[in-house]
């Protein structure tokens, strides 16, 4: 019986994709590769100047801008070609390489991802696991099939007492939990 790991979803099952793996036998992360060529523009380039000059100048912004800035300023997400499976206690941390952040000024703006056990073979997107990145450098960053953008740690969490029986289905990834008081 297997208990976690990796797999190919179904959409690169021929796009030679490998199955992430630690680096040494101290590791703790399985490094991830992308699953494809990217490139990150920098978010000096996405108009996130003229924003933040409003912003600055206390310029009193109007649904206009908010709305363009909120199509600006997000992060890109660079596709794995993975899913991985883990037990119902377990949950997949994702995080950034230490070398992103200092080499490559690619940084996780969520801090860490989630990867719940449920999201494996989820009716949306078959579990595949994407790395959000932004580029706070002056340069667009490219990424090449191959390239380790980051890592997986498996962990074990633990329940409240108070948590009981959920029934709900997962339908989705990012954010398909809801959003705070959402229903």
């Amino acid at each position: 019986m297997k208990k976690r790991g990796f797999e190919v979803v179904s959409k690169y099952r021929d796009a030679n994709i490998n199955l992430p793996k630690r680096q040494t036998k101290g590791s703790a992360g399985y490094d991830f590769e992308a699953a494809v060529d990217m490139t990150i523009p920098s978010i000096w380039s996405l108009n996130f100047v003229r924003i933040f000059r409003l912003i600055r100048n206390q310029h009193i912004l109007n649904e206009f801008d908010f709305e363009k800035a909120e199509k600006i300023i997000k992060p890109f997400l660079v596709p794995t070609g993975i899913k991985s499976y883990m037990g119902d206690d377990e949950v997949l941390i994702l995080a950034n390489r230490s070398s992103n952040t200092f080499k490559r000024n690619l940084s996780l703006p969520n801090g860490i991802g989630v990867v719940d056990s449920d999201y494996y073979n989820n009716d949306n997107n078959e579990g595949e696991i994407f790395f959000q990145f932004i580029n706070y450098g002056v340069r667009p960053f490219k990424i090449k099939k191959g390239d380790r953008i980051g890592q997986g740690i498996f962990m074990p969490f633990l329940k409240a007492d108070e948590d009981g029986d959920l029934l709900v289905k997962r339908q989705g990834g990012f954010g398909s939990s809801g959003f705070g008081g959402e229903k």
